[in-house]
């Protein structure tokens, strides 16, 4: 039976992607750019908000000062509405909840910035005792580096071996991988499940309750 389980964030335990989207088009529109639909923006996220900045931004604006210049912006409208629309998927509290009552030690790696995603678990999960809570932080590379997942082993107390990291991006199954740990996808998120194949995740769950028999059982043998 795994001892933890680290899950990724936006995609997989809440659906953030109408936040993110109204925060981004707001710093766009501030600053006279064209802005994006929200269903555009599955594809833009993944990799940070700097990141995300960049790939919203045209191709010719993309410099380092209008990028960090989109960021503010962004990151003073996301403080404020960060939950205005973001919710946990149907059927995530239970799971948690679940593994929480079986002894698993629960954790949150994300490329989000530290402080938002801070704030969306407490919000979020206010029940749930999550042995670590890690988001990007200034001077730690965000995933797929798999420096995250190792803080988060430390902070929890637990073995590779012994673990599970569940996510919904080949980002996701790409910092498996470099950890060493044993990879879900999940087919809910952001990202369609032909990326979680070639990105070789270990199993790919289409619903909450199906991680339960993996953590007890690891993953199934085809």
């Amino acid at each position: 039976m795994k001892k933890l389980v680290i899950f990724d964030l936006d995609g997989t335990l809440l659906n953030t992607i109408d936040d993110l989207g109204q925060a981004a088009n707001h710093a766009l529109l501030k600053n006279d750019f064209p802005t994006h639909s929200i269903a555009s923006y599955p594809f833009f996220v993944g990799n940070g908000v700097r990141k995300l900045m960049e790939r919203v931004l045209p191709e010719n604006s993309r410099s380092a000062q209008m990028v960090e210049t989109l960021l503010a912006d962004f990151k003073t409208y996301y403080n404020d509405h960060l939950a205005d629309y973001t919710k946990p998927y149907p059927g995530i509290v239970e799971l948690l909840e679940d593994l929480r009552d079986r002894g698993v030690k629960l954790a949150v790696a994300s490329n989000k910035y530290h402080e938002a995603v801070q704030r969306l678990i407490a919000q979020a999960f206010p029940n749930i005792p999550f042995a670590a809570i890690e988001g990007q932080k200034e001077g730690v590379k965000v995933k797929p580096d798999p420096s995250v997942v190792f803080s988060v082993l430390a902070q929890a107390h637990v073995e590779k071996a012994d673990t599970l990291y569940v996510g919904d991006s080949g980002v996701d199954m790409e910092t498996a991988r470099r950890a060493c740990v044993d990879s879900v996808g999940v087919s809910w998120g952001f990202r369609p499940v032909k990326e979680l194949n070639e990105y070789h995740a270990n199993a790919i769950v289409s619903s909450p309750a199906e991680i339960i028999p993996i953590v007890e059982n690891g993953i199934p043998i085809e």
